[in-house]
C-alpha cells in the first residue's frame, strides 16, 4: 500500500501539522481522527486494514489529518470565544492547505469527508459549511451540537454561546438555512450517518436527520444495535458505507 508522511508549518495555525496519505488513486477521502486523536489513529484503530482492498485497488485514497482539539474545543484553559475561533483556524488549514495538497496529489475530483465520534462532527460540519469541495460525507457516531451537554458528555463551551458557535453547530444552523445556492449544494451531497441505538448521541443524529428531511436534503441514517461507538463497529461500517 502506498504511504506518504507529510509535515509542514501551517500559516493558518502557526504551528507544524502532520498528515498521512494512504493509497495511490481513487476518490480522495479526508479522514478526521476521534477526540484529541492523531493523524495515525485511523491505522491504529484497524480502519485502514478494513479498507485495504479498496485502497490497494485504487478506489480510495486517504488523507488522514491531525487534530488540534486540545487547543480548540477541548481546551478548558481558554475562553470559549477563543476555543471556537481556534477551531475556525483549523477549518481554514483544512480548506486552504490540506485540500489543495490532495488536488495536487490526485486529480480525481470526488472528495469524501469522513470521521468517527468527534471526527464525525468535524467531517460533517466542514462538508455542510463548504459543500462545493465535497461529493460525500460519511459520519459515524457523531455529535452535531457541541454546546449542550449529552449524558456524561459536557457542553464544550461552558455557558458561552455566540454566532461563531452557532455556525459551527449543524443542528442549529441547518434548520434556519434559507440560502438557495447552499441548499442546492447540500442536496448534491451524498450524506451517510450511523449511530448506535444506545449511543447518547442518538438524539443528535435524529434531530439532524429531521432537519435534513425538512430541507429536502437526501441522506441515509443507519441505527446500529447497542452503542456501536468503538473501533470494532467502525471497521464494519467502513466496509459498508465508505
Amino acid at each position: 500500500m502506498h504511504r506518504e508522511y507529510h509535515k509542514w508549518f501551517s500559516p493558518n495555525l502557526n504551528r507544524d501539522m502532520e498528515l498521512l496519505i494512504l493509497g495511490h488513486a481513487g476518490a480522495r477521502v479526508l479522514v478526521f481522527p476521534t477526540r484529541r486523536g492523531r493523524f495515525y489513529e485511523y491505522e491504529t484503530l484497524g480502519l485502514v486494514d478494513a479498507l485495504a482492498e479498496k485502497i490497494e485497488n485504487g478506489w480510495l485514497q486517504l488523507y488522514c489529518v491531525d487534530s488540534i482539539d486540545r487547543e480548540s474545543v477541548y481546551n478548558s484553559e481558554a475562553h470559549p470565544y477563543d476555543r471556537i475561533r481556534r477551531h475556525g483556524q483549523y477549518e481554514q488549514y483544512i480548506i486552504n492547505e490540506v485540500l489543495p495538497l490532495s488536488r495536487l496529489k490526485n486529480p480525481q475530483p470526488f472528495m469524501i469527508s469522513h470521521g468517527c465520534s468527534l471526527g464525525a462532527y468535524h467531517a460533517l460540519n466542514i462538508a455542510f459549511r463548504h459543500p462545493q469541495w465535497f461529493g460525500k460525507v460519511v459520519a459515524f457516531s457523531g455529535r452535531y451540537n457541541l454546546s449542550e451537554p449529552v449524558g456524561e458528555f459536557r457542553g464544550l463551551f461552558d455557558d458561552y454561546y455566540d454566532e461563531e458557535i452557532y455556525f459551527h453547530s449543524p443542528n442549529h444552523f441547518l434548520p434556519n438555512l434559507d440560502d438557495s445556492a447552499l441548499l442546492d449544494s447540500l442536496r448534491r451531497l451524498q450524506i451517510v450517518m450511523t449511530i448506535g441505538a444506545e449511543d447518547p448521541f442518538l438524539a443528535s443524529n435524529v434531530t439532524l436527520s429531521s432537519a435534513l428531511q425538512d430541507k429536502q436534503i437526501a441522506h441515509e441514517l443507519y441505527v446500529w444495535e447497542g452503542r456501536a461507538h468503538q473501533a470494532s463497529d467502525w471497521q464494519k461500517m467502513v466496509q459498508l458505507y465508505l
